[in-house]
């Protein structure tokens, strides 16, 4: 039997790094996508080297003739798409008075266009089949958080979370399921910045308010997608799972 394939966009570094490293791990072929090219080539070198398969093709999520295009090669090259994971984000801290139209826009094509552009592409792919699981990561601060001086953030990040139901109802009597996944702190580059996010120190200080008593890793979320995308999750779809070792539950 053929590997299952799955195709991931962020995947060069981060959480989209550690979705590609858990889904080679858990039998996939990963096609590996990222504007980062140096750090999409080695993702797919650090797959390779733990016995997984994996492909590279790079993608700017805001341009839809790549993401249809590097969709199309791979289904070309390795038929079926039987998961995706639409990951590709960033988060720019801007204070209002400084949001101009063009910073408020790029966010939204990033994080929230983005993510409808691949999962538009892996749809007709999917319909044929009447099988498919998609995934998108959202954020905490899609569903109930605020994050100073990142409004564009707060509101793309909610725009998944709509998205993700929008899709659930119109792909599901083609079976095709469609999830989020909502991240809390994770020690990755985004939120290791001190210019952009909380930096180390600020990491640390949040670990007090959550009841887990840690900071989440990349692959902490990364298993959650695989789940998402596995036999076990079959009968959901429409939601997004929060995955923030109860920060939201806990005390602010």
């Amino acid at each position: 039997m053929s590997k299952p394939t799955v195709i991931i966009t962020g995947a060069g570094i981060g959480i989209g790094h550690a979705a590609a490293l858990a889904f080679g791990s858990a039998g996939y072929h990963v096609g590996v996508t990222d504007v980062l090219e140096a750090e999409g080539k080695a993702t797919v070198k650090a797959i390779e080297a733990a016995g997984g398969s994996a492909e590279f093709h790079k993608v700017d999520v805001t341009n839809t003739d790549n993401v249809n295009a590097a969709v199309a090669a791979f289904e070309k090259k390795n038929g079926a798409i039987d998961a995706a994971i639409a990951n590709a984000g960033i988060a720019h801290k801007v204070k209002l008075e400084d949001m101009t139209d063009a910073k408020w826009g790029h966010t939204l094509d990033v994080d929230l266009n983005g993510v409808f552009r691949l999962c538009r592409a892996v749809a007709p792919g999917m319909k044929k089949r009447k099988k498919g699981a998609i995934v998108a990561t959202s954020s905490i601060m899609g569903v109930g958080y605020g994050w100073h001086d990142h409004v564009q953030y707060n509101a793309a990040k909610t725009g998944v979370v709509g998205l993700v139901r929008g899709l659930a109802c119109d792909l599901g009597a083609d079976q095709i399921r469609v999830n989020g996944i909502a991240p809390g702190y994770i020690r990755s580059a985004q939120s290791l910045s001190t210019v952009h996010s909380l930096g180390p120190a600020g990491l640390e200080k949040a670990a007090e308010y959550i009841p887990l008593g840690r900071i989440g890793e990349p692959d902490d979320i990364a298993d959650v997608m695989v789940f998402l995308c596995s036999h076990g999750a079959r009968y959901i779809s429409g939601q997004t799972i929060i995955v923030d070792g109860g920060l939201m539950v806990g005390r602010y």
